[in-house]
């Protein structure tokens, strides 16, 4: 089966991961604490073009594995949740793996 998509998947959860946190703990505290709203500009704007590239490629991922709208969920709240896509990144790294496995293994034979 192919990879491609779960791959850009668990990169751009990566990515907006960071981008979460960059807006939690650096630019909020820069626009809050030391009068700096443009840290939360620059970082929120990044980050929410992040976001929005995660849910498209969770609908994508969704659509190409025929995933349950359960797990989809999951996946989907875990963006909503510092360091969530990090957990996730886990399960998907096995998954990943698994795919890759079976497509090595259909090629043997």
């Amino acid at each position: 089966m192919d990879t491609t998509v779960l791959k850009r998947f668990r990169k751009i959860g990566f990515i907006e991961g960071m981008s979460f946190l960059t807006l939690i703990f650096i630019a909020m505290p820069l626009k809050y604490g030391f009068d700096m709203p443009l840290a939360v500009t620059i970082v929120g704007m990044a980050h929410g073009a992040l976001f929005t590239a995660y849910v498209v490629l969770l609908a994508m991922a969704v659509d190409k594995y025929k995933w349950n709208i359960r797990y989809a969920v999951i996946l989907f709240v875990a963006a909503l949740i510092p360091f969530g896509t990090y957990y996730t990144d886990k399960k998907l790294k096995v998954l990943e793996e698994m795919f890759e496995a079976r497509e090595a293994k259909e090629q043997v034979s």
